[in-house]
């Protein structure tokens, strides 16, 4: 079975896959002084599953070697991770290459697999990202955003009087008080901004083919992930899908990719 990590910077998700279907799911807090032997009591016995291989996606660089440790001494597995080399089926345009997060390329990969091509995809986590992939399999980049919680937290920061608050929709956009106006501004905020990002997004894509009759009828899938994804979707017109599991499900596509192209290159060096 494949283990799946996807570390972010607020939470490492775990997934395990037998082929495509994912068995077991499960997270514990990002934390970037962990060790190996904190990992293990984090995880506890939520790992049930014998796992022969694991892959990974990265945003916190300090938690990688860490967690190479834990798969190596208490799974006895070595652990790949995933990076810009990867052949994810999809021409990048984005400069310079290696600059751009492994986690956008592979959400990009998995929503383009899944749902088809043109298609925008939507992180919502710390940060937001929302990419865009054309018709001809490009990674065009797109746009990075705080997330609504850091937008919350960083308010509250860098203000005297202003509170820290939880991220939910308000009745009303008109706020009655402090709290209500700062969710007000923060959410109705956020939706605009989704809203306005996507719609010009969809523009972009859609310009390249005007000249293609009833190109500019194409509908452009809008693929939405990340710990917000549900709450914004919800009051949100332009998103048409929320997957929870995208950047996992992406890994699990990716290892795969990754064995037949080895395969294939194992095959043809016999054929030699």
């Amino acid at each position: 079975m494949l283990l799946a990590i996807d570390i972010g910077n607020s939470s490492i998700k775990f997934g395990v896959y037998d082929r495509e279907n994912l068995t077991t799911k499960f997270s514990i807090p990002t934390n970037r002084k962990y060790s190996s032997t904190e990992i293990k009591l984090a995880v506890g016995n939520k790992l049930k599953e014998t796992v022969t291989h694991a892959v990974a996606s990265s945003v916190v660089p300090e938690v990688e070697t860490t967690l190479a440790e834990f798969c190596n001494e208490q799974l006895g597995i070595e652990i790949v991770f995933v990076n810009n080399s990867f052949d994810f089926g999809l021409k990048i345009n984005y400069k310079p290459i290696l600059s751009v997060g492994t986690d956008r390329l592979i959400a990009a990969f998995a929503a383009s697999e899944k749902h088809g091509k043109p298609c925008i995809v939507c992180d919502f986590g710390t940060a937001t990202t929302i990419d865009a992939v054309s018709s001809n399999s490009e990674y065009l980049g797109g746009i990075i955003a705080p997330g609504m919680g850091t937008m919350a937290e960083v308010l509250h920061l860098k203000t005297s009087k202003l509170p820290h608050v939880a991220i939910e929709k308000p009745a009303n956009v008109i706020g009655n008080s402090t709290v209500k106006s700062i969710q007000s501004g923060i959410f109705y905020g956020y939706i605009g901004l989704v809203e306005g990002i996507i719609s010009r997004m969809q523009k972009e894509l859609l310009l390249p083919l005007m000249i293609t009759a009833g190109g500019s009828n194409m509908r452009i899938k809008v693929v939405a992930t990340g710990g917000f994804a549900s709450l914004i979707s919800e009051n949100c017109k332009v998103i048409d899908i929320v997957e929870d599991n995208l950047i996992l499900n992406g890994l699990q596509l990716t290892y795969e990719r990754r064995l037949v192209q080895q395969d294939l290159e194992d095959q043809s060096v016999l054929d030699e």
